[in-house]
């Protein structure tokens, strides 16, 4: 695991990533609602940063959660807070677009094939 990037978040790989996902970890979505729109992870839950303080009580305090945006520098900083605020939080590092070079599935909110913007 790579722990570069925020002092104390620690950074996933996407293969790493899908290990925890399978294992039973949350995926949480943090990029804003085009983004989200246009293309996502089917499996992931989505928050945007800007409602992630009031919003946070919906996510499962009780399995890990991985944090991912386009690039992985906003799930970062929200990795980092939701560290700091008690939870088991990961960055997602290189984002959806690492995500999807890695392979994963990128749908739109209709289901059809999506794309990262």
């Amino acid at each position: 695991m790579n722990t570069i990037g925020h002092m104390h978040t620690p950074q996933l790989s996407a293969a790493e990533a899908v290990a925890m996902l399978r294992e039973g970890a949350v995926l949480l979505d943090v990029r804003e609602m085009e983004e989200w729109n246009a293309g996502h992870a089917p499996e992931a839950t989505h928050i945007p940063m800007g409602e992630l303080a009031a919003r946070i009580g919906h996510v499962d305090r009780s399995r890990p959660i991985i944090i991912i945006c386009r690039t992985g520098r906003r799930s970062d900083h929200a990795a980092g807070a939701l560290r700091n605020a008690g939870y088991d939080a990961y960055n997602f590092s290189g984002g959806m677009h690492a995500w999807q070079q890695a392979g994963g599935t990128v749908l739109t909110t209709a289901g059809h094939p999506g794309s990262v913007i």
